[in-house]
């Protein structure tokens, strides 16, 4: 059902290692955000993304192919550099976290999907290995440097306030995201 294609298999095995070292990067700083949240609107998410993903996985027989595959990996990377810009211009208010959230639900839509997704793509047992080393050794990696840098910038009292610490930490958030999309796009286009 998949169509073959021409996957550049260490870009993306880089691509996974970057894009969990985001996650690892991002992981602490989404609590900050969200503060201004009431519960009642993580449940009303929680049946949104539930529901959307049942409509996903409806659309499997057309969707699941390196054709999709590739396009809803591009469309996702590029809602969350959507809410990182979002998040540098507006800061901190009830909407931007409103806005955040909603951008990470849409974004879980497809979580199954691309997991699914990339099985099929790369359906060969060693380079899946890889790929899961890469992304535990790049969420690990990303955790370490998210605990460094709030650590170093209250040891060396550079920032205090921990809504400034997620504000800057959102630069690093977007180098990351830019290379998450660089690779992306390398893993399924470049023609070396």
């Amino acid at each position: 059902m998949l169509s073959n294609i021409n996957l550049n298999q260490s870009a993306f095995i880089l691509y996974k290692w970057f894009n969990s070292l985001f996650l690892g990067v991002s992981i602490g700083s989404v609590f900050t955000i969200y503060e201004p949240l009431e519960p009642s609107v993580y449940s009303l998410g929680g049946i949104a993304l539930a529901a959307a993903m049942i409509i996903v996985a409806k659309f499997y027989h057309k969707i699941l192919n390196a054709y999709y595959f590739f396009r809803l990996s591009l469309a996702v990377e590029l809602i969350v550099m959507l809410m990182l810009i979002a998040f540098l211009i507006f800061s901190y208010s009830y909407q931007t976290a409103l806005l955040i959230y909603i951008g990470y639900q849409i974004t879980f839509v497809f979580g199954s999907y691309l997991v699914r997704a990339e099985t099929l793509v790369l359906n060969e047992d060693h380079i899946l290995t890889k790929i899961d080393i890469a992304k535990q050794i790049g969420y690990l990696v990303g955790m370490a440097v998210s605990y460094a840098f709030y650590k170093g910038v209250e040891y060396f009292e550079l920032l205090s306030d921990k809504q400034e610490q997620v504000y800057y930490i959102h630069f690093l958030l977007v180098a990351i995201e830019l290379i998450v999309i660089t690779l992306l796009w390398k893993a399924f286009n470049d023609q070396s």
